[in-house]
């Protein structure tokens, strides 16, 4: 399922800008609620709807996070990635996502559907939280994000190969992907 326009607009929690409500956005809103109100991530350290842009078959494509965490130097930490299903199943699209990031690899992904979550490590690939528990504090993404090198050009060709596939056929058959807009790089 892909989100869909419910016709009116909101005002973003972290951006104060309005922005237009979705099957999912209210999502979203709660998401960076609970990150800056119970968490202690700054606003300012919070950016929504992050494109990672990607080339496949000679075309590019750009895969939607709902949330990006970066530290006081501007390094992304951490993608949070809400999900309409069961989190579980979207853990291997959402370590791509933050493998093939074009300003770097993300070192730590959050799948949610706001009522289960996985924390991961993305270098490993490895499940190192689950449940809302596992949703770190500000404090502590600094010391469980471990920077990651760049990927080797073959295997940042398969994450991408990897991503195209759940972005474009799994979870964008629906509409072909309209609901992503394509990247320009």
């Amino acid at each position: 399922m892909h989100e869909e326009s419910l016709g009116n607009v909101i005002r973003d929690y972290l951006t104060g800008e309005e922005v237009v409500e979705t099957s999912y956005e209210e999502f979203r809103q709660a998401l960076a609620r609970l990150l800056v109100e119970e968490r202690g991530f700054p606003k300012k350290r919070l950016t929504p709807k992050i494109g990672v842009c990607f080339p496949a078959d000679g075309q590019d494509y750009t895969r939607m996070i709902d949330l990006a965490a970066t530290d006081e130097a501007g390094r992304t930490l951490l993608f949070v990635i809400f999900c309409s299903g069961e989190p579980g199943s979207y853990v291997r699209e959402s370590l791509a996502a933050a493998r093939v990031y074009d300003k770097g690899p993300v070192p730590l992904a959050l799948v949610t559907d706001t009522r289960e979550a996985i924390l991961l490590d993305v270098a490993s690939g490895r499940e190192i939280g689950r449940g809302l528990r596992a949703i770190p504090r500000y404090e502590e993404l600094a010391a469980l994000a471990a920077p990651m090198e760049p990927l080797p050009g073959d295997v940042l060709a398969r994450e991408r190969r990897i991503l195209f596939a759940y972005s474009e056929f799994l979870s964008g058959g629906c509409c072909q992907g309209a609901c992503r807009p394509k990247a320009r790089m």
